[in-house]
């Protein structure tokens, strides 16, 4: 009968789809299980990785979210592609939206790649005390984009990574010790190794100059209306302004106290008879 001859067709059909679907599908299954508890197995080795290798705790989320997208997308490629779907159309709309995204984060792109650089091969961390063309001050944050500074006026100055990564950066801190040069002048009729003597007594009475490596105080240059010195006193990070602009106070005290008076502009006027 009609019904008889219905009903066989659909089985047959349905046996054929199975024949034919049957293996891709289960195949693609068991990809997509045996794959999610490898991609699994893996985040734990990264997780690990990131841990034993020191990396900054900024950078961890970003490196873990990148590495887990690429290896999902290689497993939906891969599990598409068995049950028989055209992956080429996955991989061009992968790359025309990577491609647009790219354009339309132009800017943020580069400040994250400066923000990568920086937390990877730190040039400087937080608690450091650096100078840009953005500013002097301490780093308080690096972000994966933005680094924050708060200056000694207690500002806080925001800096795209991308200035600091390609720019140049001075890091005070890198040694631990900074030396603050303090100048001063004296006149030319004045005694320059007392005042070399004095000065370098106001020095070592201070408890924020270092001991190691030692203070000195020498001529730098026989001017115009006066004998030129500086006073080279090293000091902490966080000392530094304290002894740059502190001890000119007491410089200033120490040498009038002894009799050395302001190296004022001079001229010698002759009157002819």
């Amino acid at each position: 009968t009609k019904m008889e001859e219905l009903i066989q067709s659909i089985t047959g059909e349905g046996g054929r789809l199975i024949a034919n679907w049957g293996p891709r599908v289960l195949g693609a299954l068991a990809t997509l299980i045996i794959g999610t508890w490898v991609i699994r197995m893996v985040m734990r080795g990264i997780e690990k990785m990131l841990g034993t290798k020191h990396v900054d705790e900024t950078l961890r989320p970003f490196i873990r979210t990148l590495i887990l997208f690429g290896l999902y997308a290689m497993l939906f490629i891969t599990v598409a592609g068995m049950v028989g779907i055209e992956t080429t159309s996955f991989v061009a709309i992968l790359g025309a939206a990577g491609l647009a995204i790219g354009l339309a984060l132009q800017g943020s792109l580069q400040n994250l790649a400066g923000g990568v650089m920086i937390l990877l091969f730190r040039p400087f961390k937080v608690g450091d005390l650096i100078e840009s063309g953005e500013g002097l001050g301490f780093v308080k944050e690096i972000s994966v984009f933005v680094t924050f500074l708060e200056t000694f006026q207690n500002k806080t100055v925001i800096i795209p990574n991308s200035v600091l990564a390609s720019g140049t950066v001075t890091n005070y801190s890198t040694i631990g010790n900074v030396r603050a040069d303090i100048p001063f002048a004296i006149r030319y009729d004045a005694d320059a190794d007392k005042a070399a003597e004095i000065v370098l007594n106001v020095l070592k009475q201070s408890d924020k100059v270092l001991t190691s490596p030692a203070p000195s105080v020498y001529v730098t240059e026989l001017g115009e209306n006066a004998v030129k010195m500086v006073a080279l006193p090293y000091t902490t990070v966080e000392d530094y302004w304290d002894v740059f602009w502190g001890l000119r106070g007491e410089i200033k005290k120490a040498l009038g106290a002894a009799g050395y008076e302001p190296a004022l502009p001079q001229r010698i006027v002759t009157m002819k008879k």
